[in-house]
């Protein structure tokens, strides 16, 4: 036998054993059905963290949790790490401030401090929160990885408190996987508003990105937002109002990645109204929820857009506490395709805890969705933001909770869901606790969400739905004394991953 025969067989047997275990498995010869996709915990999550504010008054914390999962590999590790420098075509201006190309200063030397020599946070096990301060306007993107015990589930949330000047308030979002396309309703460029683009791309390719504006009359031309490249660790902010000379109170961003794939949010910055961070929209869709809007809203606005060729009519609804009610005088929206639709909902709540709910009333057409929330009145007005979310799904986790300064809005529009709720142990102490509800059909419910006994520092709530209809889910944080708050919606962790049934296929070799 020679040579190439004997490198013939090894290749062949090396193929066949890569086989064995990337074949799926197909139904049998009986007919039996195949065997359900196998549900496991995923192995590996990243995450990225937005360069937080420029303002030299500004406290962030960030706080990291995994909740214990069944079946998870052991060991591992989690680590949230300054992103790289910005790439030397960055713009950076100097101490905070706007550069000449309108991209605000993020992850430049003097940013670094502590993050530069080591991780921000490093859990030290799941199930325990673990947390990281910083201070200042010159902190920078953040890039962070778990592997096994750590990855299914890992939440990290960023929230900031700045006492002054514009965008002051508490400002929170959830650290959020690189992508490749994000839709942002509820931008703007109008006068007293400061709206950044905020890019971060992980990884150790460049990446190309176009930035598209659209108001009220259609596309924007922004030619300055097209092909931007996004160095390797690098994290850019980009100021919207540099990118067209029109002044729109209400906008849809859309973030399109040509090659490789950024993280991607909207800090949104007022005068006099505070701000917020505006975190990306659930894909289009014909029907929508936008959960968890505060009982003492005193302004609620509804921006819409319709990505494609067809017009979109909405039905608007709230599901209240008592159940889903139609808003006197806003019971539809007409959204124009290719143009963002305002619909001013005012005090909507009417002193009660309430979620929009969107459905077509005729035709369904994919549209994309978000609120902007007031709380307060003159003065002491701030704002936040709700965007469409997909449903719980099989878990979800926001962390960063405090014993007082939380609210969880829990609302079912489709049909009565029963949910498990899990306080975690807190950061510095304190023991987990559970309790379960049943949220009816069409309601809203500020639940009185568990607290860990003896709580000490923060702690992360975990939300199962345990039966019936999809559940949606929002987390509310305040100050004492203040109208400032922040919220986050609550869609699936991303914990668990299915894996196809699979078993040895040398037919194949056969093909």
């Amino acid at each position: 036998m020679n040579r190439t025969t004997l490198s013939l067989f090894a290749g062949t047997a090396a193929l066949a054993a890569v086989t064995a275990f990337a074949a799926v498995d197909p139904p049998s010869a009986s007919g039996a059905a195949p065997k359900a996709a196998a549900r496991l915990p995923v192995e590996r999550t990243s995450l990225v963290c937005p360069a937080p504010s420029a303002s030299d008054l500004a406290e962030t914390t960030y706080t990291s949790f995994t909740p214990v999962t069944k079946g998870a590999a052991s060991g591992g590790h989690a680590r949230l790490q300054a992103a790289a420098e910005q790439s030397a075509d960055g713009g950076s201006g100097e101490d905070g401030k706007d550069g000449e190309d309108g991209k605000e200063k993020d992850g430049g030397k003097k940013g670094a401090g502590k993050a530069a020599g080591q991780p921000v946070l490093t859990p030290k096990a799941p199930g325990t929160p673990a947390t990281g301060e910083t201070s200042g306007g010159d902190t920078p993107a953040l890039v962070g990885t778990a592997d096994g015990s750590f990855a299914p589930g890992w939440t990290v949330q960023e929230t900031t408190e700045v006492a002054a000047g514009t965008g002051r308030g508490l400002l929170g979002v959830n650290c959020a996987g690189a992508d490749t396309d994000f839709w942002f309703p509820g931008a703007s460029t109008a006068a007293g508003r400061t709206d950044y683009v905020h890019l971060t791309n992980p990884d150790d390719s460049a990446a190309v990105v176009d930035i598209e504006l659209y108001g009220k009359d259609g596309a924007i031309k922004a030619p300055l937002g097209e092909n931007l490249t996004i160095g390797p660790g690098a994290s850019d902010a980009i100021l919207l109002s540099t990118l067209t000379e029109e002044r729109q109170a209400d906008l849809t961003v859309h973030v399109s990645v040509r090659g490789g794939r950024v993280g991607a949010a909207v800090r949104a910055l007022d005068d006099k109204a505070g701000g917020d961070w505006l975190a990306p929209a659930a894909d289009p869709a014909g029907s929508l929820v936008l959960p968890g809007i505060p009982k003492d809203a005193t302004d609620v606005r509804l921006i819409a857009f319709a990505p494609g060729d067809d017009d979109a009519d909405l039905k608007i609804r709230l599901a209240s506490p008592d159940g889903l009610i139609t808003p006197a005088g806003s019971e539809t929206t007409h959204v124009k395709s290719g143009m963002t639709t305002a619909t001013d909902l005012g005090d909507v709540t009417r002193g009660e805890p309430g979620s929009l709910v969107l459905t077509p009333t005729d035709q369904a057409v994919p549209v994309v969705a978000a609120l902007q929330v007031v709380r307060g009145k003159g003065d002491k007005r701030e704002t936040a933001f709700i965007p469409a979310t997909a449903a719980v799904g099989a878990r979800a986790t926001s962390a960063g909770n405090t014993a007082k300064g939380t609210t969880l809005a829990l609302t079912a529009p489709e049909g009565a869901a029963t949910v498990k709720v899990t306080a975690s142990a807190g950061s510095e102490g304190g023991t987990p606790a559970t309790r379960t509800y049943t949220i009816k059909a069409g309601t809203t419910q500020n639940v009185d969400a568990p607290v860990p006994a003896g709580l000490k520092g923060t702690y992360a709530l975990t939300v199962e739905p345990a039966s019936g209809a999809p559940l949606y889910a929002s987390r509310t944080l305040t100050t004492p004394d203040t109208p400032a708050f922040t919220i986050q919606t609550l869609p699936t962790d991303h914990g668990l991953v299915s894996v196809p049934q699979t078993k040895e296929d040398l037919s194949i070799l056969q093909k």
